[in-house]
């Protein structure tokens, strides 16, 4: 199995991507690409320069990890209520690749992780409702609010009893279903 771990975020310490960092760790016989999303970088999508320029090679390089993956982990930060801009541009980008949908129907586990009580809550709905949309086979998801006091950034890993069990009893349902798909 071949899982690719996303963090929607450009930033260089960002809580999302150690929990998606972390939850790659989690999965026992399995090829893990963890990508960076600074390496997708592109200029904000416009339509002027996608008729000018044509989509950038970031959207294809992007689109071609999402194609090469049997799962998808990804990790969202909730920037007012929604996406980061960084991934925003990523997504708006690969949807304009003629011929394809953005997540290409791979099985994704969906996540977030937050500061605050709620997890990231908003982030995943938007996820889970305009993802289908778009190729999104959403299996399932996790919020880990609190993010400070249920993650131990010096051991990187979920330090609450409770979260860590949760992830690792979605991670082993996701990993045999997609055993079966394989044979």
């Amino acid at each position: 199995m071949k899982v690719l771990a996303i963090a929607g975020s450009n930033s260089e310490t960002s809580m999302n991507k150690q929990l998606v960092s972390y939850a790659s760790t989690l999965f026992e016989n399995a090829e893990v690409e963890v990508i960076d999303l600074n390496s997708f970088e592109m200029p904000i999508y416009k339509h002027e320069r996608e008729v000018n320029n044509g989509v950038p090679q970031e959207a294809h390089d992007f689109a071609a990890k999402i194609d090469g993956a049997n799962l998808l982990l990804l990790s969202l930060p909730e920037h007012n209520g929604t996406y980061s801009t960084a991934f925003k541009n990523v997504f708006d980008w690969v949807s304009r690749i003629k011929g394809r949908t953005v997540w290409n129907e791979v099985p994704m586990l969906l996540m977030s992780a937050a500061p605050g009580a709620r997890g990231g809550a908003g982030v995943l709905e938007a996820a889970a409702k305009r993802f289908p949309f778009h190729g999104g086979n959403i299996v399932d998801t996790f919020s880990l609010p609190f993010f400070k006091d249920n993650f131990d950034t010096t051991k990187q890993e979920i330090s609450n009893e409770e979260k860590n069990s949760e992830l690792r009893d979605k991670i082993k349902k996701i990993s045999a279903i997609e055993i079966i798909l394989e044979k």
